[in-house]
């Protein structure tokens, strides 16, 4: 019967039944951690497009407008800077972050030539290397062990010391596979979530896992809520001397003619009404898993939902503090894994300057902005500095050239404004302008 063919969702929120022992949502027990594996990490990511996002947003903004190198000898810093570029290291640093969010770990593996023999288990010799020769992002889907320092009283205790990693090739249909031990600064190795008792890094979709199951029966209720939305309601007393058969034909033909034609015609003693499923109340269960959602990511809704990367539009506080949570993220994380890089770059003896001792030379990564404002936003700002400064000069806190020179300077309208906006300024610039209201006060 039609009623009985009523599709059915079987969502993972639903466990083994209702009220099963391990239906996590109508027996609670908080503290109760749910480990996924690298499939269901893989099958998460794949088939929601939220999860994907929350995974590749960020990386994407750590990476985006990427960096400078600052070095007294600016030639050499575009030749290194090229050379990152053949590297693909911008690509390559994307998906390293991108696998540790997913997956708890990424690394990047640093394929290098160096003088002599050498194995990939040994210590990476600076002063004995060549080129740079490619740089393979990857997963701790590809590690088997992680070997880290244990020991408490060691200047290294907690820093991992070697991997074993699954090195396959293929023959054919055949897979070959081999495992490696491979000492540490071969790699490249980003891990923010990891616990003391353990030595992989935590997914981050494992502490999203209940908000991500809310979603998903969140998306599937409201496409049933659409479905039937709106349905009719066919009274009549025929209907009661009708055979099983007969109702089912009845039903499918009457719901082909409800749907097409906009006229229906029936008995006096018949009714036709229509019915609408109630919706009040809606919105403010969505907005409850969207802020719970953004809570758990650290990412604003707007970010989530794909707002145009690096823009913002009038007074975002959220998402400039989610920038702010990026740009913190590029000065702890990742900077101290493109200074290996560019170090091992300086000292290769066929690289770019030939070898070069990092530590006798100046150099500096710094990168570049995250963001920047819309146009009418940025009308709106410039229009509220231009108001400052009139004040500014009508008291006598700064002159007409002053303000020409630093914001109309040899490069034109200045993009960066130096007022930072804390207590110590706005009390410093109160004090100055009331000072030198109160002078020309009674100086008139």
């Amino acid at each position: 019967m039609l009623e009985q063919a009523r599709e059915y969702k079987q969502d993972f929120m639903q466990g083994h039944g209702k009220a099963n022992a391990k239906d996590k949502i109508t027996r609670q027990a908080p503290g109760m951690r749910r480990k996924l594996t690298h499939e269901g990490i893989s099958a998460l990511y794949a088939d929601n497009p939220i999860v994907q996002n929350i995974v590749d947003i960020p990386a994407e903004d750590m990476t985006r407008h990427w960096f400078t190198l600052r070095m007294k000898d600016e030639q050499l810093a575009r030749d290194i800077m090229g050379r990152l570029a053949d590297l693909k290291a911008k690509e390559a640093f994307k998906k390293m972050r991108m696998y540790e969010r997913m997956r708890g770990d990424g690394f990047i593996s640093l394929g290098v030539s160096q003088k002599g023999k050498f194995d990939i288990k040994d210590p990476l010799k600076l002063d004995s290397l060549l080129t740079i020769d490619y740089l393979h992002p990857f997963s701790s889907m590809k590690v088997s062990e992680f070997l880290i320092n244990d020991d408490v009283f060691d200047k290294n205790y907690g820093k991992l010391e070697n991997l074993r990693i699954n090195r396959a090739s293929r023959s054919g249909i055949q897979a070959i596979e081999t495992q490696s031990l491979v000492h540490y600064s071969r790699v490249l190795h980003d891990q923010t979530r990891r616990l003391e008792d353990e030595e992989q890094g935590m997914s981050l979709l494992e502490t999203l896992y209940d908000a991500i199951t809310v979603l998903d029966t969140s998306l599937w209720s409201v496409g049933q809520i659409l479905h039937d939305f709106t349905f009719k309601v066919y009274q009549s007393k025929d209907v009661e001397n009708l055979t099983k058969e007969d109702k089912r034909e009845l039903s499918m033909i009457m719901d082909f003619m409800f749907r097409t034609e906009a006229l229906a015609i029936i008995g006096a003693e018949e009714t036709l009404t229509k019915e609408t499923t109630p919706v009040s109340g809606i919105k403010d269960l969505l907005d409850f898993v969207w802020e719970y959602i953004a809570a758990s990511a650290r990412m604003p809704k707007s970010v989530i939902k794909g707002q145009e990367a690096g823009t913002l539009t009038g007074a975002q506080y959220d998402v400039m503090n989610y920038y702010a949570r990026i740009a913190s993220a590029q000065e702890n994380e990742q900077k101290p894994h493109l200074e290996q890089l560019i170090r091992m770059l300086l000292w290769a003896e066929n690289e770019p300057g030939g070898r070069i001792d990092p530590d006798k030379v100046e150099w500096e990564i710094k990168f570049n902005p995250l963001w920047s404002v819309d146009s009418k936003t940025d009308a709106e700002i410039r229009k509220i500095v231009a108001e400052t400064d009139q004040i500014y000069i009508s008291n006598g806190v700064i002159g007409p050239d002053e303000v020409r020179k630093t914001r109309f300077g040899q490069f034109g309208v200045s993009d960066e404004f130096k007022f930072s906006g804390d207590d110590a300024d706005w009390q410093r610039i109160a004090n100055e302008v009331y000072g030198k209201w109160k002078e020309n006060g009674t100086h008139g």
